[in-house]
């Protein structure tokens, strides 16, 4: 088949190698204009690498750029990350329409950071789906999905890099395999079943220590590595990464109730964190142990006032 390849980023980069490497026949690859300033889109290098045309129209609605889609005679458009709305028409150009990827199992968790919101709220599955997109945010019908366990002490970035995108790319193949063999599957999203969010930002990450300590702990892994769960320690805000959760209970909400050369603990009702890696406000990422040894935090400090 002759596919339109639109993507941005290591995803993007990743199927566009995955298919190359399979023989796919890429006809075209487009992604987001440059950003002056800002480096090289990694799918925009590798495609001009491999001599493949590149395309980075700011609108898929204006005719000369229907009309340069229209002249590749694509049978299938896959969209493996893309920021850009792409309408109707020109998502109907190809013989056999578009499909897209979402990190999410589809109608859970629709929106932009589909994979942060499953791990905040505690769950233990998430997933990927590739489906049909309309004009609707992530409302297409299904061709597939794939399901993947979320482990207690997974993060955002063990469940995307060493879940998510290599079993999104190996799917990224077999959905075109699908539609090659004529197994067009267009199953309907259950609206009920439905769940949209937004940017998890970093309004969301602040962290309340009088929440029950596994909130406080989903929170701080669900947003490692972005957006960075963050805290004050005697008025300065730091972000914390690592760290793991304990049954040991004792102390008021936010008390560092011991520091160490492991890092500090601090408590939450139910049980106490005990903080690895953090980020103090201005500089880069440090065992917490460096910043207990240079006075940035004490056993007795509270967090979050």
């Amino acid at each position: 088949m002759r596919i339109i390849l639109m993507g941005q980023q290591a995803f993007g980069k990743a199927t566009l190698e995955s298919y190359l490497d399979r023989g796919e026949d890429v006809v075209a690859v487009y992604c987001a204009p440059d950003k002056e300033g800002k480096p090289i889109d990694p799918v925009k290098e590798f495609a001009l690498e491999k001599g493949l045309p590149v395309y980075q129209p700011a609108n898929f609605k204006d005719a000369d750029v229907l009309d340069e889609m229209r002249g590749l005679n694509a049978d299938l458009c896959v969209m493996s990350f893309v920021i850009i709305f792409v309408p109707e028409e020109a998502r109907d150009i190809p013989t056999h329409g578009s499909i897209c990827f979402h990190p999410s199992l589809l109608p859970l968790h629709r929106g932009p950071s589909s994979i942060n919101w499953p791990i905040i709220g505690g769950s233990t599955k998430s997933g990927l789906s590739i489906f049909w997109p309309n004009d609707g945010l992530d409302e297409g019908e299904i061709l597939l999905q794939k399901e993947v366990d979320i482990s207690p002490d997974d993060t955002l970035g063990s469940v995307y890099f060493d879940k998510i995108f290599p079993l999104g790319i190996a799917a990224m193949g077999e959905a075109v395999d699908m539609i090659r063999d004529g197994n067009l599957v267009k199953e309907v999203q259950d609206e009920s079943k439905a769940t949209y969010e937004s940017w998890c930002k970093k309004s969301d990450a602040e962290i309340d220590w009088s929440k029950p300590v596994d909130e406080v702990y989903n929170l701080i892994r669900g947003t490692n590595p972005q957006p960075g769960a963050w805290t004050t320690i005697n008025g300065a805000e730091v972000k914390i990464f690592d760290c793991e959760k304990s049954s040991e209970t004792g102390g008021a909400s936010g008390e560092v109730m011991s520091d160490n050369a492991n890092g500090f603990t601090v408590a939450a009702p139910g049980g106490h964190i005990l903080v690895k890696r953090v980020r103090p406000d201005g500089s880069g990422k440090i065992p917490a142990s460096e910043l207990v040894a240079n006075g940035g935090v004490s056993k007795g400090d509270v967090l979050g006032q």
